[in-house]
């Protein structure tokens, strides 16, 4: 029953602070909350009197003791309509509802005016703890960040705010405490609780060496932690901005109700006044009372509180259980979008597979193994690509030196040219081997595995293969995708045989293979000419254009790159596949709930509407409708808080 500008805090000035937080704070402490149970203590003891015993109070007791009451369950309503009538905002439920209990009292009908307020007012305290639950999962997250930090300087550990401490610096992180910054594990072993980053719980075990996130709990010894980012730059903090800001961004359906609100009540005033005045023209036995009371009756049902409130509620319980899955949306209004999906394009590494590359074989041709290592290693090392640093770390394993290398130049999507010794190297994928017309064995294009080869001044010395494993649950990702009738794509950079082998064990409908980043985004506008509402998923740096592109862009978030998950509209924090279904079934759960209260709601308005007009209801059905059709859509919107997602 609140407007919408309940939930959000407006920042541009105190004079347009939000009217509505008094009430909503007015409902939340006991010291404002005793009034309005005085209130309802006094109604109930008169309504006995009244209905049980037949006793009416004279003329000016009964209108001091019911407006006593009036006064204790409805001052906050009346306080707020007062301040925004100050402001000529007369058109809010509010005043609405003030105008409606004020006209009964003034015809004399004390303990209507006085029920509408209380139930109202009641109304509104439900609402709020219902709005306090929905938030509670989002709010539980910004109780993560620690306040404290132990600090290692000469062998000895002092608190410090998290805020000040710099990169380079090491702390300590006693079993139970929550890490404060981002960082690497300087400890042997370790195993942190990652649920508030990830949504799973399950104990994740770090060696030394390893990224350590802020918000992770140490679970069971003393770790010691180098800084790698500061507080405000680590992926704690990035996700709590994401968070926040999802919250004040609105859905298209949210925007709608508003401007319909808007417009909605000024045209419930204007009717209820002609509900009153009109028949006094065309009915013979006009009754003042009786048009009049008939009037308030269209005021107190036309209050557009019950989608007001539980619109956006139900959002923010769907932004509240996909975090709960570990799945951050950047605003109601992309839970919209991706309920109408109905193709996703998904990149092959680091999406569908680990993206965790080891080298395979090595297949030198005219140079021993050692040399050829040896040469990958020293252009590859320049490269921040992870095909590059599996090259690296295995040739640094098994002890092979590397050559100075000059004129390094990288190809994107197709590897890197260097001089070593005078002598033009090239480090790539087939791709680039044809755009240096460099002479190749035959069965290059059946080898179903990721191929490095180096060429030496235009002639052939090997390959390289390269092996990266499917993601325990695409298969299953795929399968669901296909039972939701969501077809399924894939575009890769890896070769044609790679990425056909994938797409034919995943069973993905169609899959496009040896794409650069520009070709990646051609493909994805075709689809989008062909009418397909599409989600992409990626997580490299180059897929930072399609994923913005996309009617929804979603990244991976935990190999994710920072300009991938800063221009996604869906970050997924666990790299998990099956977290695609499960945002798209948030969506569309979020969406059906939202819809049916949006048509409970217009339709026990109508219905009664027309019954207060035609004189058939009474002022008791509409506030006991009003609330009642408020409530059965707050409660429906809670549902989304107790959902469990596979």
């Amino acid at each position: 029953m609140i407007h919408e500008d309940h939930h959000h805090t407006h920042t541009d000035s105190a004079a347009h602070e939000d009217d509505s937080h008094d009430l909503a704070s007015g409902n939340s402490g006991w010291k404002m909350r005793w009034p309005l149970l005085a209130g309802s203590a006094v109604l109930a003891v008169m309504l006995v009197l009244e209905f049980g015993f037949g006793y009416l109070p004279p003329f000016p007791i009964g209108l001091c003791v019911y407006g006593t009451a009036y006064l204790l369950s409805g001052y906050n309503v009346l306080y707020i309509a007062w301040r925004k009538a100050k402001r000529f905002d007369f058109f809010n439920e509010f005043f609405l509802m003030s105008s409606a209990t004020i006209g009964a009292f003034a015809i004399g009908s004390y303990s209507e005016g006085v029920a509408v307020m209380v139930f109202y007012s009641i109304g509104e305290w439900f609402q709020d703890a219902a709005v306090d639950r929905a938030k509670r999962s989002i709010k539980a997250l910004l109780d993560i960040r620690p306040e404290v930090v132990t600090i290692i300087e000469n062998g000895v550990g002092r608190p410090m705010d998290p805020n000040l401490v710099d990169i380079g610096t090491v702390i300590e992180v006693k079993p139970g405490e929550k890490v404060a910054l981002d960082g690497t594990l300087l400890s042997e072993k370790s195993s942190f609780n990652a649920a508030a980053l990830t949504g799973e719980s399950k104990p994740d075990t770090k060696r030394k060496g390893e990224t350590v996130y802020a918000g992770m709990i140490n679970l069971n010894t003393v770790s010691e932690i180098k800084v790698a980012a500061k507080f405000r730059d680590s992926k704690l903090s990035r996700i709590l901005e994401l968070v926040q800001d999802a919250t004040a961004r609105k859905s298209k359906t949210q925007l709608f109700i508003n401007r319909f609100a808007r417009i909605y009540t000024p045209v419930v005033f204007a009717l209820a006044v002609a509900v009153f005045a009109l028949p006094y023209f065309f009915v013979a036995q006009y009754s003042f009372y009786d048009w009049f009371y008939r009037a308030l009756v269209f005021l107190v049902i036309s209050c557009p509180c019950g989608l007001v409130v539980s619109i956006p509620l139900g959002y923010f319980g769907g932004i509240g259980l996909a975090s709960r899955h570990g799945i951050l949306f950047k605003g109601a209004n992309f839970l919209d979008v991706i309920s109408e999906i109905d193709t996703v394009v998904m990149d092959k590494t680091g999406t569908l597979t680990e993206g965790v590359f080891e080298v395979d074989r090595v297949r030198p041709d005219g140079i021993t193994e050692r040399e050829l290592l040896g040469i990958a290693c020293a252009v590859e090392r320049k490269s921040t690509h992870p095909i590059a640093a599996a090259i690296v770390s295995y040739a640094q394993k098994i002890g092979v030196s590397t050559f100075e290398i000059g004129n390094i130049k990288e190809i994107p999507g197709k590897g890197l040219e260097a001089e070593i010794d005078g002598k033009q190297v090239v480090v790539g994928n087939l791709k680039l081997m044809q755009d240096a017309q460099i002479g190749l064995p035959e069965g290059w294009e059946t080898q179903a595995k990721t191929v490095v080869i180096v060429a030496v001044d235009r002639r052939y010395k090997g390959y390289i293969t390269i092996s990266d494993k499917i993601k325990p649950d695409a298969i299953e990702t795929i399968r669901e995708l296909h039972r939701m009738k969501i077809e399924t794509v894939m575009l890769s950079g890896d070769k044609k045989s790679v990425v056909d082998s994938v797409a034919r064990e995943l069973s993905i409908d169609s899959a496009f293979a040896d794409l650069l980043p520009e070709d990646k985004v051609r493909n994805v506008r075709q689809l989008k000419t062909l009418g397909k509402k599409l989600a992409f998923v990626g997580d490299g740096l180059n897929d930072a254009p399609v994923v913005a592109l996309a009617d929804v862009g979603i990244a991976m978030g935990g190999l994710g790159s920072d300009a991938t998950i800063e221009t996604a509209d869906v970050v997924i924090q666990d790299d998990r596949p099956s977290r695609i279904v499960t945002a798209i079934k948030v969506g569309r759960l979020t969406k059906r709930i939202v819809w049916q209260n949006i048509a409970m709601a217009l339709l026990v308005k109508i219905v009664v509407l027309a019954l207060g007009a035609g004189g058939i209801a009474t002022l008791w059905e509409a506030v006991v409708a009003d609330v009642g059709v408020a409530l059965l859509a707050i409660l429906n919107a809670v549902r989304l808080q107790r959902i469990k997602m596979s």
